[in-house]
């Protein structure tokens, strides 16, 4: 081990991680082992899956800050080809919620899902750290392109479901919910902000194995605190009805088929935009179909719904330039004083750590108020907050001339504006899709919530090729060009969000939605598709008028 007084700045940022993490679980330990059936006002089933999914967002991140690093300086792809198979892969991680979604909502449930996605998901990071000799020759690359299969279908199965069984702890009028979205989103990005920075700095400075091993070991402590915490959920998220043995294990297969597939598929990346078109056709259609078989009021939330998926192709296209193009740009063009660049991919997560108990009291401050902004407001504030995020970074990099490095500070503004931008839209999007889902629906709504995700994460894989030009290779220029562009663009879709913002709160029929089991008079609500009120409000403190 080296010399303390030997250590680099990355040194300590990763052992500050470490330590804080050990803090983490020491607190998670304390809460789940209370005697009381809540802690901190919520259920310890909350605190379960907060901690199982911050360590799969422990192992993702963390992945996820080394892999245009692995595909430019291991696998030897240039700039654009890397934020190609970059964008596939990410979209591919969201796009199989759908597949993971529907078939907990007919077959398996959420825990049985959840439960099998974590298994593939720890294969999958542990078949990283055989990274071979390197480059593009190199036939352990087919063993890189496995892992990768492995990921993106045990994400699917994992997913969407998780964030369905942290709805199902609460009433739906509970004036918790969003709150529990957004200590659930504190949890994701724990392990994000941590992942990020202990794989991060072990593959930069030990090696590829190293940093991908962590990210495995990570996945297999979140399968196993799952596991045992499983009496803490309430019997939530089981199968709707029995399951057989032999059904569930032919369900497994279906699971093990769609890993071949994606690895063909993560291989052919341009095949993945077409079939990506056409499944979110296929999907529209059938959404659009169940939801014109619903009653008017019901039937309008799930117009609404649409409205706010179709937001998430442009917001998350623009936002995971920082997995890519923005985190080549951090290594290139930023004055990051010797700290790997890698770490500064926790910046965000970290910031939400910061924010999220800021943001879960101002919505339920505002709410217990009146005064609470609409769940479409809050999408078009996090759309203009997105877009002025890549101008604070184009202005900090003119304000130096082309030559100079840019002062990290302007990398702090650019992920501050994009996490403020972040929790105005996406705790909030899954509380509301979550909410004004049918019931029997709730699953494939939230696997469609994450498709349009994918969307968005081909996006930005095209937008980050674009960052290399005709040769392929980043420049400066031409990405300061593209952000100053995106930035616009996205500031001016929030600012038409918000004008329409008060027609898409009249489809939510917030003056309607109750609980699924208020009683006997009103049974078969969650089949019409009768939801919980709006963000943070609970209906008796709702002011009239």
């Amino acid at each position: 081990m080296k010399d303390m007084a030997l250590w680099s700045e990355g040194d300590w940022i990763a052992a500050i991680a470490s330590c804080i993490l050990a803090l983490f679980l020491i607190a998670g330990a304390y809460a789940v082992t209370r005697k009381q059936p809540e802690v901190g006002g919520h259920p310890k089933g909350l605190y379960i899956l907060f901690f199982a999914e911050m360590w799969e967002r422990f192992s993702y991140y963390g992945m996820r800050a080394l892999l245009i690093f692995y595909l430019t300086q291991h696998w030897l792809f240039n700039d654009s080809a890397s934020n190609i198979v970059y964008g596939a892969y990410v979209s591919l991680v969201y796009i199989t919620p759908v597949l993971g979604g529907w078939l907990a909502d007919r077959y398996l449930g959420q825990r049985k899902a959840v439960a099998f996605g974590a298994v593939l998901l720890t294969f999958g990071h542990f078949l990283m750290a055989f990274e071979g000799t390197g480059g593009q020759n190199d036939p352990t690359i087919n063993v890189f392109w496995l892992a990768l299969s492995f990921i993106i279908v045990g994400s699917g199965f994992l997913k969407a479901n998780i964030s369905v069984i942290v709805g199902q702890l609460y009433p739906r009028t509970d004036v918790r919910r969003d709150g529990a979205y957004t200590i659930f989103y504190m949890g994701i990005n724990v392990g994000a902000a941590i992942g990020t920075i202990i794989a991060g700095y072990l593959g930069i400075t030990l090696g590829w194995a190293y940093g991908f091993g962590a990210a495995g070991i990570g996945m297999l402590l979140g399968l196993i605190v799952f596991i045992l915490g499983r009496p803490l959920l309430l019997g939530q998220g089981e199968p709707p009805k029995l399951l057989k043995k032999r059904r569930e294990y032919l369900l497994y297969g279906v699971g093990i088929v769609a890993v071949a597939v994606m690895w063909v598929l993560i291989q052919y990346q341009s095949v993945v935009g077409g079939l990506m078109l056409l499944s979110g056709l296929a999907l529209l259609g059938y959404v659009l179909f169940e939801a014109f078989k619903l009653e008017k009021e019901p039937r309008e939330r799930m117009f609404a719904i649409l409205f706010l998926i179709a937001l998430q192709p442009l917001f998350w296209g623009l936002f995971e330039q920082a997995g890519g193009s923005l985190n080549l740009f951090t290594d290139r063009y930023i004055d990051l004083g010797g700290v790997p660049a890698p770490i500064f991919q926790s910046i965000n997560p970290i910031y939400i750590i910061l924010l999220a108990p800021i943001f879960a009291w101002l919505w339920t401050f505002l709410g217990r108020r009146g005064l609470e902004p609409s769940t479409p407001a809050k999408f078009g504030l996090g759309l203009v907050q997105l877009g002025f995020g890549f101008l604070v970074l184009v202005w900090g990099a003119a304000s130096v001339g082309p030559e100079a490095l840019v002062p990290v500070i302007f990398l702090f503004g650019i992920y501050f504006f994009h996490t403020t931008g972040e929790l105005c839209l996406s705790p909030v999007g899954l509380s509301a899709m979550n909410r004004l889902a049918p019931r029997h629906l709730a699953s494939l709504i939230m696997g469609a919530w994450f498709f349009a995700t994918a969307g968005g994460n081909y996006v930005a894989g095209m937008i980050g090729a674009a960052t290399g030009g005709e040769s392929g290779e980043m420049t400066r220029a031409a990405t300061m060009d593209i952000y100053w562009k995106i930035g616009l663009v996205a500031i001016g879709v929030g600012i038409v969000v918000i004008v329409v913002s008060g027609l898409i709160k009249r489809l939510m029929h917030l003056d309607t939605l109750r609980d699924d089991n208020v009683g006997d008079d009103l049974e078969g609500q969650a089949e019409a598709g009768i939801e919980a009120q709006e963000a943070g409000i609970h209906p008796t403190t709702r002011p009239r008028g």
